[in-house]
C-alpha cells in the first residue's frame, strides 16, 4: 500500500470513529432547536422540498439527465482520483453558490425555485464523483449507491451509521436482491425525505427573505456542496479499499 493510501485509510477510519460517537450535547440541542424551528416553516416550503426530493430520485433512477458523456476514469491511483474530486468540488460549489445568490436575491418565488435547482447540482456532482472513482452511474446499483452517499451527507447521526453499515457491505446488500433490486428495497424513502427536509428546511427558508436571502443562499449552498463532497470522498474511499482487497 502506497503512503498516500495509508494516510487516506487512517483518515477514513478516523471519520468512521467520529460517526460511531454519540452526538455532543451541543449537537443534541441544535437538533432539538432545528426540529422546533421546522414547526414554523411554511407548509409550502415543506411541500416544495418534498416534491423536489421525489423528482430528484425519479430523475436519478429513471433518466440520463445527470449522466455526462465522459466514461468512468480507469487506471488511476487513489491520490489522482482524490485530486480530481477536489477540482470537481471547487467547480460545483462555485456553481451552487452563484445559483443560491441569484435565487436568494429574488425573494420568495425565485427562492423557492432554488430547492430543485440545488438538488440537481448535487446529483450532477455525485454522478461526476462516481465517474472519477471509476464507477459507471448508468448502472442501477451505482445510482442507488449515489443516493446513499446523499443520505450520508444530509442525515442524523443514527441514519449515518445505518448508511455506513450498508455501504461497508454494499456488494452483499446488492447481491441479495439480484436483478429485482428496486429503489424501495434499497432506500427508506420516508426517512430519506424527512432527514433531508429537516436538515435543510430552516437555513433554506432564510434564503426566501428578500435581500438577506442573497447572502444566505450563496453561503449555504457553498457549505452544502463542501459537506456533500466530504461525504462522497469517504464513501468512495470505502469502495476503493474494498476493491483493493478483492485484487
Amino acid at each position: 500500500m502506497e503512503a498516500y493510501e495509508k494516510e487516506a485509510l487512517m483518515e477514513l477510519n478516523a471519520w468512521k470513529r467520529k460517526l460511531a460517537k454519540n452526538p455532543s450535547m451541543v449537537k443534541d440541542w441544535t437538533k432539538s432547536f432545528q426540529s422546533k424551528m421546522n414547526g414554523y416553516v411554511p407548509d409550502k416550503v415543506h411541500v416544495t422540498i418534498g416534491n423536489a426530493i421525489r423528482q430528484m430520485i425519479d430523475t436519478t433512477m429513471n433518466t440520463s439527465e445527470y449522466v455526462q458523456k465522459k466514461e468512468p476514469l480507469q487506471h488511476m491511483s487513489l491520490e489522482q482520483r482524490d485530486e480530481a474530486l477536489q477540482k470537481a468540488i471547487v467547480s460545483y460549489r462555485r456553481t451552487a453558490s452563484l445559483e443560491g445568490a441569484g435565487t436568494g436575491a429574488g425573494g420568495i418565488l425565485l427562492g423557492m425555485s432554488d430547492f430543485p435547482m440545488l438538488l440537481a447540482i448535487k446529483m450532477r456532482f455525485l454522478f461526476t464523483t462516481a465517474q472519477i472513482y471509476g464507477y459507471d452511474p448508468k448502472r442501477v446499483d451505482e445510482r442507488l449507491f449515489l443516493l446513499n452517499v446523499f443520505q450520508m451527507a444530509f442525515s442524523s447521526r443514527t441514519t449515518q451509521r445505518e448508511t455506513l453499515a450498508r455501504m461497508e457491505q454494499w456488494q452483499t446488500f446488492i447481491d441479495e436482491f439480484g436483478e429485482e433490486l428496486t429503489i424501495d428495497q434499497a432506500i427508506d424513502w420516508v426517512t430519506f425525505q424527512l432527514e433531508y427536509r429537516d436538515f435543510i428546511d430552516v437555513p433554506k427558508t432564510l434564503q426566501l427573505i428578500p435581500g438577506f436571502g442573497l447572502f444566505v443562499g450563496a453561503t449555504i449552498n457553498y457549505q452544502l456542496l463542501i459537506q456533500l463532497g466530504e461525504a462522497a470522498q469517504y464513501c468512495y474511499r470505502i469502495r476503493w479499499f474494498q476493491d483493493q482487497l478483492k485484487q
